[in-house]
Parts: structure tokens; C-alpha cells; sequence
């Protein structure tokens, strides 16, 4: 039997509206309208043809790597790769009706793109390419881009200048929109090596026949702005007050455990809810949440002083960055779980030199694909354990399907094996156990805001040697 078509699809937003334009044009993937857990489906009467199921962001990775033939995702996902790398083999197929969204800059009110031109921008965005392209078209003299995992909303105005972010995002946080950047739909891509060599007609047929968008979509191409050129300085803000992030999403629970008992108070931060800036019980004490990808950055780049976060995003950020001046100040002990090289069940090693040998069995040269949402310490992973050959696949999420089909090692955190357990995957080679800590510069803030960290550290030290081993 010849090899399946494979044809990735979206979950998110998109999955509902998407499943009812495939059910009416007899593409019927079982279980996709009905958000399955599941990340792979068979399609009814065409059995050639394989359905697997992406964070959008990673569906043009997988068609330009050739590792899926067809895929449906949102155009600014495509287009945010393709600025980059322009011959990529991605052939947009069809605009689809849709998934329609605006990426805008946006700031706070009263803001001015001539004005904060006039020093040196800095713009935080999850689309550092398209961010960069508009930039550029706008002939900014000087710009400082920050890449963050999410929430760009989060850093203006007292960490960024502009966020390049979805048009929704930036007005229920309350910004506003100085210009867009890219408006888009959903889009169908293929891989330009399959189209030209393969048959892919049991599922292009029923795909080109989807309700088609607008063909006037992609990365706006604005006309420069009149800003005088010369030397710009970042504007440095001295500051009396310490900085605090703590983080949203999963590791909010944990946070706030160990900052009631360490007696530190955050009005607008539990458990359960979040404000974007609590207020703290002590004086001097300035804070944000955060996400906590990001936070290791954020400290180097000096804007906190005090950051808590997970020990394996610090590690990931000093894999990174390895001379960086973020180091671990007092680990909270809370938030444990190991990460560590993942592979299915079925894999016939117990030990990572057994697996690879298992792999090469038959090509001594064959890569070794390695997935991960942690791309640098997936990599220094792949070099410590002696891989040979290998490629690093950055993922967004979905991660468990990404085994057996999509790469042979997943570098994940697990807390208690539970889900890999119900994707029939296990870890082989632990690289780290991870709990949640504080973390900060190298050098110890000078005067009151080095006091206070020092005061909060041994705060959430002592409360950590209470935490049961």
C-alpha cells in the first residue's frame, strides 16, 4: 500500500466552523467535529487519506518539512513563516471564509507611532517576523523586538512601547490601534514537493471545494513614516520601587500557595483569578503577571527584579542564552514534575542508547526528529545524549500525538504520567525535575530594592522548607 495523504487540521478556534464546511463537502473526519482528545482520525469512504490534528501554529512547520501534504491553518501562521524564509515549499492553495482576523499595533491611548519612533521602539509580539517586515516597511530608525510566548498585551506600557498582536486581544486589554499588520483568513497550503509528485487527489478534491475568503489578505505594506534619522537612545527609567512577576495559567495555583505562606499578599491574585497588576501588601513592591515562558528574558532584560517561574523555563532560557545573568535565588518546591525524553510504549529500548540504535537499525543516518515546546534544551539535549543526527522540531502544543508519526523523542514535562500513560508513551531518560522558583539578576539590586529582594527571597525560602519532600 502506497503511503496515506496526510492532512493536518487545526484545533482551537477554528475546529467547530472548519468541521461544518468539511462534513458538507464530504471530507468527514470521525471525531474531529466533536473535539475528540484524540490527535488522529481516519476519513469516512477515503481510506487513503489521514487526518492529524495541530496547534495552528505548527501546521506550516509540518507541511514545509514535508511531513504532511495537505493542511488547514490560519494565514498569519503562514505568512509569519514564509517572511522568514521565503522559499520555503509552502504553496497556498485556497483563502478559505473563514477564521478572518486583524493583527494590529496597538498601545496605550494617546500614543503616537512618530512619537515613540522618536526613541528606541520596543515592540513585543508572539509574530516576531511579521513584526519585523512592518517595521522595516515603515522605516523605523531603531526597534528592539521581544518575542514572548503569549499575551503581548500584558508588556505596554511600562515593558514594551507597541504590542503586535490580534485586534480583539489588544481592545479587551484596553489598547489602542495605531495601524494593522496583517488581516487573513483561514488558508489551505499544500507542500510544493507532494503537489508536484503525488497524488493527492481523494483529498485536495473535496478541499478545494471549501467556501473560498477574500484573495486581498496577508502582511500590510504600510507607507514609511516621516521620522528624522540620527542616534537613538532607550530611554532608561530609574526606579525606587522592585519589580515582582508571577504567572498565570498552571502554575498560578502553586504561586499563590507559596506566597500566602511565605505572608505576602496579592490583591487580584489567588488560585483562581488574576489581575494583570495585583497590589502587593508591601510597600516598594510593584507587580505584574505574567506568562511564565517568558519571565527569564524579561529579568535579563532588567525590567524585574524577582520573577517566579519554572525551573525548566530558566533552564531553557540558559540553554538559550547561556552567558545570561538570570540565575535561580530560592527554589519554591512546589509545581514538581520531571521532564525528560518521551517515547511510545511500543518502542522495543529501555534505555535512550538502545532507542537509538533501534532507529538507525536499518540507516545509520537517518535523523532523529526531536519535538518540543523547549527548542533550545530539546537541542542541548539532542547534542549531551550524543544523537548523531538529529532535528529539533519547535511545537505549540498538541504534543502527545506528535509520537510515533511526527518525531521519535517528545521532550515534555510530565507531573504524574497520567496523560502519557493514556497515549500509551512513557519518559526514558529524565533530564530534569522541575518545581517552581524565584529567580533573578546575578547582581543584587542596589539600595531599597535590593533590601526588599532580599526580604522577599528568604521569605519564600522559609516557606518552601515547610513544602512536604
Amino acid at each position: 500500500m502506497s503511503d496515506p495523504i496526510r492532512v493536518a487540521l487545526p484545533r482551537g478556534d477554528l475546529r467547530a466552523p472548519l468541521a461544518e464546511r468539511l462534513l458538507a463537502a464530504g471530507f468527514v473526519a470521525e471525531g474531529y467535529a466533536e473535539g475528540s482528545r484524540s490527535y488522529r482520525f481516519a476519513v469516512t469512504g477515503r481510506p487513503e487519506v489521514l487526518v492529524r490534528v495541530f496547534s495552528e501554529r505548527d501546521i506550516p512547520i509540518q507541511v514545509a518539512l514535508g511531513q504532511y501534504d495537505l493542511g488547514i491553518t490560519s494565514c498569519v501562521w503562514v505568512d509569519e513563516l514564509l517572511v522568514r524564509y521565503a522559499h520555503d515549499s509552502i504553496v497556498p492553495l485556497r483563502a478559505l471564509d473563514l477564521g478572518a482576523e486583524r493583527i494590529v499595533a496597538a498601545a496605550v491611548p494617546g500614543s503616537d507611532l512618530s512619537r515613540l519612533a522618536s526613541g528606541v521602539m520596543r515592540v513585543t509580539t508572539e509574530l516576531p517576523h511579521l513584526a519585523t517586515r512592518w517595521l522595516n516597511r515603515l522605516r523605523i530608525p531603531s526597534y528592539r523586538v521581544i518575542e514572548v510566548w503569549g499575551e503581548a498585551e500584558a508588556w505596554p506600557p511600562d515593558d514594551a512601547d507597541l504590542a503586535v498582536l490580534p485586534a480583539a486581544a489588544a481592545v479587551a486589554e484596553g489598547l489602542e490601534i495605531l495601524a494593522t499588520v496583517h488581516t487573513g483568513s483561514a488558508l489551505l497550503i499544500g507542500n510544493h514537493r507532494a503537489l508536484a509528485e503525488r497524488d493527492l487527489r481523494a483529498a485536495l478534491e473535496p478541499l478545494l471545494s471549501l467556501p473560498a475568503g477574500p484573495l486581498t489578505a496577508g502582511p500590510e505594506s504600510p507607507r514609511p513614516l516621516d521620522v528624522p534619522r540620527g542616534v537613538r537612545r532607550e530611554t532608561v527609567t530609574t526606579r525606587t520601587s522592585l519589580r515582582l512577576a508571577v504567572p498565570d495559567g498552571h502554575a498560578q495555583r502553586h504561586t499563590a500557595a507559596a506566597l500566602a505562606d511565605a505572608g505576602i499578599s496579592l490583591d487580584g491574585y489567588d488560585a483562581t483569578n488574576a489581575v494583570r497588576r495585583p497590589r502587593a501588601n508591601l510597600d516598594g513592591v510593584e507587580v505584574k503577571v505574567l506568562r511564565p515562558q517568558d519571565m527569564p528574558a524579561a529579568v535579563a532584560a532588567g525590567a524585574f527584579d524577582l520573577a517566579l517561574t519554572g525551573r525548566d523555563w530558566l533552564a531553557a532560557h540558559l540553554a538559550a542564552f547561556p552567558s545570561s545573568p538570570v540565575v535561580e535565588l530560592a527554589d519554591l518546591k512546589r509545581s514538581r514534575y520531571s521532564l525528560g525524553a518521551v517515547v511510545p510504549d511500543a518502542l522495543p529500548a529501555e534505555t535512550i542508547e538502545e532507542a537509538i540504535a533501534y532507529w538507525r537499525r536499518d540507516d545509520p543516518n537517518f535523523a532523529i526528529r526531536v519535538a518540543s515546546e523547549y527548542v533550545s534544551l530539546a537541542d542541548h539535549y539532542a547534542r549531551a545524549r550524543r544523537l548523531g543526527r538529529y532535528r529539533v522540531i519547535p511545537i505549540g502544543g498538541a504534543s502527545e500525538g506528535f509520537l510515533p508519526d511526527d518525531a521519535e523523542i517528545l521532550v515534555e514535562g510530565s507531573e504524574t504520567g497520567t496523560t502519557l500513560r493514556a497515549n500509551q508513551l512513557h519518559m526514558i531518560d529524565v533530564i530534569m525535575e522541575s518545581t517552581n522558583c524565584a529567580i533573578g539578576n546575578a547582581v543584587r539590586p542596589t539600595g531599597a530594592r535590593g533590601t526588599l529582594r532580599d526580604d522577599l527571597v528568604s521569605r519564600l525560602q522559609r516557606a518552601a522548607e515547610m513544602v512536604p519532600a
